[in-house]
């Protein structure tokens, strides 16, 4: 069995093509990698990417439920039932939010030089 924090060869362990271990430039250990093991953070980050996924899920089935009413591919009825189900799902995500202390902008996911992952133009 190896040493803690390295791979079988005994090479120190990586994450993202980083070592784990590997001291900072002024020798102390890189904070970058550091898990936060805070149970209030943890259950926040992890509300936070659940409500990021849901949230977009329930934009790209508005987006489609618009594009099928634009081509006439539903009843007034579907129509209907769709609209209302909509609207109480993003009363149910406002309410969520709030109790987990986020904002709608906190779902919206910074991805680099790709942009956000949620449109801005809401």
């Amino acid at each position: 069995m190896g040493r803690p924090g390295r791979d079988a060869a005994g090479r120190p362990a990586t994450i993202g093509g980083r070592a784990t271990d590997r001291p900072a430039g002024d020798g102390t250990r890189s904070d970058s990698w550091r898990l936060n093991t805070d149970p209030e953070a943890v259950e926040r980050d992890l509300s936070r990417l659940v409500l990021t996924l849901v949230e977009l899920v329930r934009q790209l089935v508005e987006r489609q439920c618009i594009r099928r009413m634009g081509e006439g591919d539903l009843t007034e009825e579907q129509i209907e039932t769709l609209g209302l189900t909509l609207m109480r799902l993003e009363e149910a995500m406002t309410e969520l939010c709030e109790r987990f202390g986020l904002s709608p902008s906190d779902l919206n996911l910074d991805l680099g030089p790709l942009g956000t992952l949620l449109p801005t133009d809401r």
